[in-house]
């Protein structure tokens, strides 16, 4: 069996649970489409935690997601395929969207490049973004806009993107010193007394 047939064999596995557990389509458009809306508000809720070890966090995830969206773009440069839905017949498809390269799947290179950060800032419960970015990968696929292939490719970018920079950031001292002043002057405005000291490590 070929590479071509595989990923084709796959989709067509997830993909066809849309038809037959079709009650569950609802849910899978949710995620695969309005998730990231969620995902968002979540990042604002952690920066208004006012800790400093939540915003690195966000901070890190913001640049993992630009470094992994640029080496996406590169890997779309080398490597192209339109959506399933626009190649294959009879797919489930949940999403309207024009026709264009789909790999890599810039959805799973968002989750994944901050959930995963965020699962190396919080191992004991950071699994839980984990299973999130897994059910919104997934459901690009069930969705009928991308091949495994493609969200697979956006998964290991993401998670090499967040592993770097989890592992460089903190060398970079002008982060630290950029949201200390941001945080002084936030605390003249808005005071909080109960302001955490809490500095970054690796976790």
């Amino acid at each position: 069996m070929s590479f071509s047939e595989l990923n084709i064999d796959v989709f067509r596995a997830i993909n066809d649970l849309g038809k037959e557990y079709s009650m569950f389509n609802p849910a899978v458009y949710f995620l695969a489409e309005y998730m990231m809306y969620i995902f968002a508000l979540g990042l604002v809720v952690y920066w208004l935690t006012r800790t400093t070890k939540n915003r690195l966090m966000v901070i890190y995830g913001v640049i993992s997601f630009v470094i992994a969206e640029i080496l996406g773009k590169i890997a779309g440069s080398l490597y192209s395929n339109y959506q399933p839905f626009a190649e294959l017949p009879h797919v489930n498809q949940l999403i309207e969207h024009e026709i264009d390269n789909s790999f890599p799947s810039d959805h799973t290179i968002l989750f994944f490049s901050i959930c995963f950060l965020f699962f190396l800032f919080y191992k004991k419960t950071g699994w839980l973004w984990l299973v999130l970015a897994f059910a919104v990968g997934v459901s690009r696929i069930w969705s009928g806009v991308h091949y495994p292939f493609d969200v697979a490719a956006g998964a290991l970018l993401g998670v090499l993107s967040a592993l770097f920079v989890f592992w460089t950031a903190p060398k970079l001292a002008f982060i630290n010193q950029l949201l200390a002043l941001y945080e002084k002057g936030e605390q003249r405005i808005f005071p909080s007394k109960n302001k955490s000291n809490d500095k970054s490590k690796n976790f």
